[in-house]
């Protein structure tokens, strides 16, 4: 029997999957990539075999619907647990899904539950990495945690997200395996910043660095409604774009964002980020274009044609005029 985990380059991937492995340490493949690297089962779906144990976390169903229903039909057992439109859930006696697609949710605090809060610090981390700070706030009062510990697991929470941002591995600081490799050696994110002080400083100096540059970015397109900001074809850039939207979200909670990072000569890739203070629509904004996807409160477009760049524009503002 082999066991595969999937998980999402960022925060709330690793997160998720160090809580379980820490509640049950099992030698697993890894499958992720970085953050728009989300169609995992394709990668394992000629290796899976019958008695087969997969994972998979925080990576849409809807877009690994087919090579999930083969590796049911194969005779694998799956454990689903995410917060992105799922479309039609399978109904299979091999699958076991625990999947809430609210805004306030993420893959880290659907774990959190389902372990009742074993591991909960690092559930705070992947919910502040996904830049709900409310839920992360809210989830803490279970805890002993203080404001100024928060702020910590927050700053932590960030630098795991903005590693997981990149066309490729090579833009980014750590391959998102060997990121949860080392966050799993520690049953909480505290010991984890301070054995593998390290690695924190390296996320760390990379994040500020690059946020430097992107805040030093005008607006391409801005209104009462959204904004839109535009960014080159380079590393720092394909690496700060997620964070960078969040930033922005923060900064004016009653606007869109979208951040649009040249991906080569002809075309974009998006991130989008609704409103703070109306956590909707922005998945539904990027379904409308081909490569489109992700969930109510953010989401993206992995391949616009430079040509459709104005409609976008338009169909953005319009949603949230």
């Amino acid at each position: 029997m082999t066991y595969f985990d999937c998980f999402n380059g960022d925060a709330d991937g690793i997160c998720a999957l160090t809580q379980l492995r820490l509640n049950h340490k099992v030698d697993s493949v890894l499958v992720t990539g970085v953050k728009r690297d989300i169609n995992l089962l394709s990668k394992i779906v000629d290796r899976v075999e019958s008695g087969d144990v997969v994972t998979v976390l925080d990576v849409s169903m809807d877009k690994n619907k087919q090579e999930l229903l083969t590796i049911l039909g194969q005779g694998a057992h799956v454990f689903y647990c995410d917060h992105h439109y799922t479309g039609d859930l399978p109904n299979h006696p091999n699958l076991v899904s625990l999947v809430n697609i609210a805004p306030n949710v993420c893959t880290s605090l659907l774990i959190n539950q389902h372990l009742n809060s074993a591991y909960l610090r690092w559930a705070v981390v992947g919910t502040y990495g996904d830049n709900l700070a409310k839920s992360a706030i809210e989830l803490a009062k279970k805890s002993e945690l203080t404001p100024a510990h928060l702020k910590v697991l927050q700053k932590l929470g960030v630098y795991l997200n903005y590693n997981g941002y990149g066309a490729s591995i090579d833009d980014l600081f750590f391959d998102p395996a060997d990121l949860f490799r080392r966050t799993s050696l520690y049953k909480s994110p505290d010991e984890f910043m301070r054995e593998d002080e390290r690695t924190y400083k390296i996320l760390e100096a990379g994040y500020h660095a690059d946020m430097r540059q992107a805040v030093e970015t005008p607006a391409e397109s801005i209104s009462d409604s959204a904004a839109v900001y535009i960014l080159p074809d380079t590393t720092w850039a394909r690496r700060v774009s997620g964070v960078f939207g969040n930033e922005l979200a923060n900064r004016a909670p009653d606007r869109a964002h979208a951040v649009v990072t040249e991906k080569d000569a002809d075309h974009y890739l998006i991130s989008v980020r609704a409103p703070l203070n109306n956590k909707q629509g922005a998945d539904e904004v990027c379904r409308q274009f081909a490569s489109g996807g992700g969930r109510a409160a953010a989401a993206g477009i992995n391949e616009l044609p430079k040509q459709q760049l104005a409609h976008f524009i338009d169909v953005l503002s319009s949603y949230y005029a």
